[in-house]
């Protein structure tokens, strides 16, 4: 099955499942789904930032500061971080995620609209990312991605949630 045949809850500006579709429908139509975005630091407190492929449906080839990825049909927020953690983190024995706050992402016509549940997680296991996900990685620490902002293209629904991610820890 390809990822554009993957089954995904459709879901209303309150986040009710109203229905399911295909992920290339989902995307083709605008409808609004799930996603979710773990940010992963190490026992040094570095951040994991990657490159997508170029394959990715969605901001291929862009820079992001989570991992993560769409919750499945009937998939809970929470099941759905542990198991994208994993699966990008090529780990298995996670500590489960820490669920932060969600938001309502539009990514301005890309793909339509998709509640993000943001997450934190602390991974002290040699990561092996998954190929078809990550073409490029490395564990920055806060100052050097603080660097990277303006010089590297980053994935915008990443940004956003990053930008998110900072006020909540002010607050």
């Amino acid at each position: 099955m390809s990822a554009a045949d993957e089954v995904l809850d459709v879901v209303d500006e309150n986040d009710q499942v109203i229905g399911q579709a295909p992920r290339g429908e989902v995307y083709a139509r605008g409808l609004i789904h799930r996603c979710t975005f773990i940010h992963v630091r190490d026992g040094q407190g570095r951040i994991f930032v990657h490159r997508r492929t170029p394959t990715k449906l969605v901001y291929p080839s862009l820079y992001d500061m989570f991992v993560g990825g769409v919750v499945g049909a009937g998939e809970s927020y929470d099941d759905a971080a542990l198991r994208e953690a994993e699966e990008e983190l090529g780990v298995s024995g996670l500590p489960r995620p820490v669920p932060l706050f969600r938001f309502l992402y539009d990514s301005g016509g890309v793909a339509g609209k998709w509640w993000s549940a943001v997450y934190e997680v602390r991974c002290d296991l040699p990561v092996h990312p998954q190929a078809e996900e990550v073409a490029w990685h490395a564990f920055l620490p806060e100052a050097e991605l603080a660097r990277r902002l303006p010089e590297w293209r980053w994935v915008p629904d990443g940004l956003a949630a990053y930008e998110r991610l900072r006020a909540h820890r002010v607050t």
